[in-house]
């Protein structure tokens, strides 16, 4: 990953300029997380804004746009989720709920009491799982491109919907052609790459192959055993209208479940992938969000 090494490490040291530095914690025995999080010299009472990122690409890859573009303003968390970047675990849980459980306890660690959540697809369903089991911790949250819960019904109309058998297939590809079409269904306009990015791209994807197959698996939860959550945080659905996976039919239905407590604005020539297609407008849209919320009561 010779590219995305160098890349990352240009990446490592712009961020160190803007004030937000990797950090791993130890969070269990035999379970190390990765976060990237305000270095000491930039430390403060500011409001806590935690990223959370999709499936195809670690926490400062999908996020690091959203991340400098925050930085003055807020106290920006970047973590990477198990079997993703550097995180890892010994443990034998894959589901929805240890994720969350995982992000919340490093949180803690980290001395963060409250915060607002940006979750992206992956990122926004672990998101709705840490507002539902940690309210003392989520103050509000900012939703891209996800569901409440990904169950069975909605996972079959949209594996037809975009011409796949399984998740694994469209998100775990074994060929640089498949890391090509993973982009292209989920992006509106982003260009073409090179094949050599998506070879490398396709070697990071590898990294924990099986374990994150096991995560997938235990995305789906059955139309039975889904029981909508009652949030009480504010939630603000940020969508790409071109949203092949889940598209604004699927933003609307999760905004009705929601109730009063959602609002959905959409962003227009965007799809699943709206913070990198127009990183401009989905930053002004995050500060305009961010500003309505009460700061006053996040603290670090």
């Amino acid at each position: 990953m010779r590219f995305i090494k160098a890349y990352k490490f240009a990446l490592h040291y712009v961020l160190k300029l803007a004030g937000i530095g990797p950090q791993k914690i130890e969070i269990d025995p035999g379970m190390t997380l990765n976060f990237w999080v305000p270095t000491a010299a930039h430390k403060s009472r500011k409001p806590a804004v935690v990223f959370l990122h999709g499936f195809a690409l670690d926490g400062i890859l999908t996020w690091h746009l959203q991340a400098l573009a925050l930085a003055k303003d807020y106290s920006v968390y970047v973590p990477d989720f198990v079997f993703f970047g550097e995180s890892t675990t010994d443990r034998n849980e894959r589901s929805v709920e240890f994720q969350a459980e995982c992000m919340a306890k490093g949180l803690k660690k980290l001395g963060v009491e409250k915060c607002v959540l940006v979750g992206l697809s992956y990122g926004g369903m672990v998101g709705f799982k840490m507002a539902e089991v940690y309210p003392e911790l989520v103050e509000s949250m900012v939703v891209s491109c996800s569901v409440v819960a990904l169950t069975e019904s909605i996972s079959r109309a949209r594996l037809e919907h975009i011409g796949f058998e399984c998740w694994a297939d469209y998100l775990l590809p074994d060929s640089v052609q498949g890391v090509e079409t993973l982009f292209q269904v989920a992006s509106e306009n982003l260009p073409k790459l090179p094949n050599w990015i998506y070879k490398e791209i396709l070697e990071g994807i590898s990294i924990y192959r099986q374990e994150k197959k096991e995560l997938l698996k235990a995305l789906v939860v059955s139309d039975e055993e889904f029981t909508l959550p009652n949030y009480h945080q504010k939630i603000h659905l940020l969508w790409g209208e071109n949203d092949q996976i889940f598209d604004l039919d699927i933003a609307r239905n999760v905004k009705q479940q929601i109730g009063k407590k959602a609002s959905l604005e959409y962003i227009e020539r965007a799809g699943h992938l709206v913070q990198v297609e127009r990183p401009f407008t989905y930053n002004n849209c995050l500060k305009k969000i961010l500003a309505s919320l009460s700061s006053s009561k996040l603290k670090i």
